[in-house]
């Protein structure tokens, strides 16, 4: 493994602050972590350095740097991977310490744990070894003909795992996604809810091998292993390899199932009325659904979601495109609820990734948690899930937005617009925060005007505000914060001045020059709920 691979783990997220051509190309023997000022005889050569930078103050100047930094050189390590949560950002002076010294520097931003980096070091250079030819196997030859029989069979992961460690007892071992959500488990290993699973992920104590795959971020898996002595590294890869097989045909067998979800989809994105709509209409609906393993009678939800990258650090790997992004954080999130309920994902015509989901199965199978949930919320129980989302794609904003039920098959059509609207809605009042919001929240005029577009919101509010708008003028933002104080006191001429600290009179004017520049009446209510709501669309 050398330098320049680590910086090609998309999941570590790290940045590269200096470093050329050849101090990249410098092959990995280790890692160390230390927050020594003089870690010089805990080094070995071709070994990275984990620092929190601990040892260092901004008083302590560029000499405190440059011994430190003369002390990796010195022992030979390949390069600096610096902490950024200590100081917040990278001192320059490290900067130009490690490259008048030729050590490479990257920076390990807050979210990425140093046991993620030293884990993954090893086990590539496990894989490494791994991959050489060679005759002997860690699995032995039974169960290496028994999982390959499973493949052949379509076994589900949970048999695979379980199998694949039966002739060492079955040790405690999970297969989880990068939100937390547990997609195998041992017999013996324990229930984790995605808080528990995520701390398994970073714990120093096990193995956790990541199997990465050619899709997103959602769909690699993480193979952890408690105890790492219960089984070899190279078994693990071993497993991990039968696992990645296993994924490969299951992301195929899902691309097919969305081609089938995009049909459903588009039909939707027709806007058939239930009263308008033909009877063969109906009964192409009804098959689509069924085509898709859902139900033909409802009730359903739809949801939609959207996703925004934000700009990478230099050198970080290209983010999937935005649609396959919400996709999968989508079809990642439903998986995410109890008794997994029946759905087809897909995208839209316009890109947007959205889901028709059965709500009916709960009751039928009996599913307690889930029927409580959809009492609860009126819905899909999804706020919880939501935030988990960020952690394998950090830099993505992700929205979503969820429909009132529809009852039947036929009021499917009218749902999908609900959860666009909801999802503008999510877009507009937190457009740098992943957020979820349902039309069942729509109940203030705000939440109404927050699915309208902006190019839409943006002509109410100049064309009813008008001169009002003009920040340049101080008289003007006057009047506009006394429309504000004024409406925000239901109009009352007393309270707008003790709030102001103004006369009455003084109030009196100000209205009437707002009427003059805006043409409204602010004595009629309709004019009043003209220039409240342009407020709200601010």
């Amino acid at each position: 493994m050398h330098v320049d691979d680590l910086l090609q783990l998309t999941s570590l997220d790290l940045n590269l602050l200096w470093g050329d051509g050849c101090v990249l190309a410098r092959e990995i023997s280790g890692v160390t972590a230390t927050d020594l000022e003089d870690p010089t005889r805990f080094l070995q050569a071709g070994e990275v350095v984990l620092s929190g930078l601990v040892w260092w103050t901004p008083e302590d100047g560029q000499a405190k740097v440059d011994r430190f930094v003369a002390a990796l050189a010195t022992a030979g390590a390949a390069a600096l991977l610096a902490g950024e949560e200590t100081h917040g950002a990278i001192p320059d002076a490290l900067v130009d310490a490690c490259r008048s010294h030729g050590i490479a520097l990257i920076a390990v931003p807050p979210h990425t744990n140093f046991r993620a980096i030293i884990d993954a070091v090893y086990l590539r250079q496990w894989g490494d070894l791994s991959r050489r030819p060679s005759d002997h196997h860690a699995l032995p030859e039974n169960v290496r003909i028994e999982l390959s029989h499973l493949l052949e069979a379509d076994a589900d992961a949970a048999t695979l795992l379980d199998r694949a460690l039966a002739h060492l007892g079955t040790p405690a071992c999970h297969l989880l996604t990068a939100t937390g959500r547990t997609v195998a488990r041992t017999s013996s290993a324990p229930r984790l809810s995605p808080a528990q699973a995520l701390k398994q992920l970073t714990r120093p104590s096990g193995i956790s091998l990541r199997i990465e795959t050619d899709a997103t971020a959602y769909d690699s898996w993480h193979l952890c292993l408690h105890d790492a002595d219960e089984a070899p590294p190279r078994l693990l890869h071993e497993i991990a390899d039968v696992l990645a097989r296993h994924q490969e045909r299951r992301l195929r067998e899902e691309a097919a199932a969305r081609h089938r979800a995009d049909e459903v989809l588009a039909l939707l994105d027709a806007r058939l009325h239930p009263d308008s709509a033909s009877p063969a209409e109906r009964l192409a609906l009804r098959a689509r659904l069924r085509a898709c393993g859902l139900p033909e009678n409802g009730p359903y939800e739809v949801i939609a979601a959207g996703a925004v990258t934000h700009p990478a650090p230099a050198l970080a790997a290209p983010a999937a495109p935005a649609g396959a992004t919400a996709l999968a954080a989508l079809v990642e999130a439903l998986r995410h609820l109890p008794g997994r309920p029946p759905f087809a994902a897909g995208v839209l015509p316009d890109g947007t990734a959205a889901a028709v989901v059965s709500l009916d199965a709960a009751e039928s199978d009996g599913d307690a948690e889930r029927v409580e949930a959809l009492e609860r919320n009126g819905g899909l129980e999804l706020d919880s899930i939501w935030p988990l989302l960020t952690v394998p794609a950090p830099r993505t904003t992700l929205h979503g937005g969820l429909s009132a039920p529809a009852e039947t098959a036929e009021q499917l059509p009218g749902a999908l617009p609900q959860a666009r609207y909801a999802l503008a809605g999510a877009r507009t009042t937190s457009p740098r925060r992943s957020h979820l919001t349902r039309t069942a929240r729509t109940t203030t005029l705000g939440a109404l005007l927050a699915g309208v577009p902006e190019p839409v919101r943006a002509a109410f509010l100049t064309r009813t505000l008008g001169p009002l708008l003009d920040d340049t003028d101080a008289s003007r933002r006057t009047l506009l914060h006394t429309l504000e104080t004024y409406l925000a006191h239901s109009g009352s001429w007393a309270r707008t001045a003790e709030a102001l600290h103004l006369h009455v009179n003084t109030v009196h004017y100000r209205i009437r020059r707002i009427e003059s520049l805006t043409g409204r009446d602010l004595s009629r209510l309709d004019h009043k709920l003209d220039l409240y709501a342009a407020l709200q669309c601010r």
